[in-house]
C-alpha cells in the first residue's frame, strides 16, 4: 500500500549538528524504492529546505514556512498567504517592541535592517539563552544577513508590501522574555494563527495556513487516502500534521506534548529516529 511520508528538518531529520545521517538518507530511499512518497514538511523557507537536501542524495517534494507553501515536481500545488492588513498590523506590534523579525516570502526571505541591533539587544536581555551559544551561533544569530538571491533585507514594512505580487507566508521572531505577553497582543489579530517550533521562537501564518494543509494538499497531488499518510515531528508546529496523519510518530526528543497527541514515539534525532521510524513503522508493514 503506497504511503506519504511527511518528515519535519530540525529536531527530527536533522540531527543536534543540524546534519542528516546516512542512516536516515538510506531509511528514506528504501521506503522511496519501496513506492512510498517521502516528503519534508518544515517551518523553514522551501529555499533553505532545498540547500539542506541538496546536501543529501534524496530528492522529496516539499511543503516549506509550515506547510504553507507546497511544491512537487517542480511545481507550485499550494500558497497560503497572511492578509496584507495582518502583515501591518503584525509588524506595527513587532516594531513597537523592538523584536528582530524575517518574512518568509514568495519574493524569498526578507530580513529586517534593524535585525543585528535587535538580536544584540534580545541576547543582552536574555542573557541565559546567549551564555549557551559558540562564538559561531551568536556570530550567525547577530551577523545582518548579506543580501543573496532568496534573502533580502527591508528597511520598512510598506516597502515590502508595495512589491508587485509579493505574497507573506510566515512572520519568524526569536523570543524568550515576554513572549507570552506577545502572544496575548498578537491573538487579538483575527486572520492569523500562532505557533513555534522550539522555545526560543513564535511563529505567525494565516488561521489556514499549517503543517496539516501541507500534508493534506501533497496526499491529493499524489492521489494517497489521508488514512495512508504518515508524519513525524517534535514541536508544537508539528501538530497539525500529526493530527492530520493516519499514523503519528514523535520523536525521542520531541516535546512531551507532542508525544501525548502522537500515536507512537520513535528514537531522538540523535539516534537517527527517523530511520528507525521508516523501518519499523512504514517497511515492516
Amino acid at each position: 500500500m503506497k504511503k506519504l511520508i511527511a518528515i519535519d528538518l530540525d529536531g527530527t531529520l536533522l540531527s543536534s549538528n543540524i546534519e542528516i545521517s546516512n542512516e536516515n538518507v538510506e531509511a528514506i530511499q528504501k521506503a522511496q524504492q519501496a513506492g512510498h512518497v517521502v516528503m519534508i514538511c518544515s517551518g523553514r523557507a522551501p529555499e533553505d529546505i532545498k540547500q539542506l537536501i541538496d546536501q543529501t542524495p534524496l530528492d522529496c517534494p516539499v511543503a516549506g514556512s509550515n506547510g504553507t507553501k507546497v511544491l512537487a515536481d517542480g511545481k507550485l500545488l499550494s500558497q497560503i498567504s497572511i492578509d496584507k492588513e495582518h502583515v501591518k498590523k503584525v509588524a506595527a506590534i513587532l516594531n513597537e517592541k523592538k523584536y528582530p523579525f524575517k518574512l518568509y516570502t514568495s519574493h524569498g526571505i526578507l530580513v529586517a535592517s534593524t535585525w543585528t541591533e535587535r538580536m544584540l539587544a534580545f541576547l543582552e536581555q536574555n542573557q541565559e539563552f546567549s551564555k549557551g551559544l559558540t562564538p559561531k551561533e551568536y556570530k550567525f544569530l547577530t551577523e545582518q544577513p548579506k543580501e543573496t538571491d532568496t534573502i533580502k533585507v527591508f528597511d520598512e514594512i510598506e516597502e515590502v508590501l508595495k512589491i508587485e505580487e509579493i505574497a507573506i507566508q510566515k512572520f519568524f521572531i526569536p523570543t524568550i522574555s515576554g513572549k507570552d505577553e506577545l502572544i496575548a497582543t498578537l491573538k487579538a489579530i483575527e486572520g492569523i494563527s500562532i505557533t513555534t517550533s522550539g522555545p526560543f521562537n513564535i511563529e505567525i501564518m494565516d488561521t489556514n495556513g499549517h503543517k496539516g494543509n501541507g500534508i493534506k494538499v501533497m496526499a491529493e497531488y499524489f492521489n494517497i487516502p489521508i488514512e495512508n499518510t504518515v508524519a513525524i515531528g517534535d514541536n508544537f508546529n508539528d501538530v497539525p500534521m500529526l493530527e492530520a496523519a493516519g499514523l503519528s510518530i514523535a520523536m525521542g526528543n520531541a516535546d512531551p506534548t507532542v508525544k501525548d497527541i502522537a500515536d507512537v514515539v520513535t528514537l531522538t534525532n540523535n539516534e537517527h529516529g527517523v530511520a528507525h521510524a521508516i523501518e519499523t513503522y512504514v517497511l515492516e508493514k
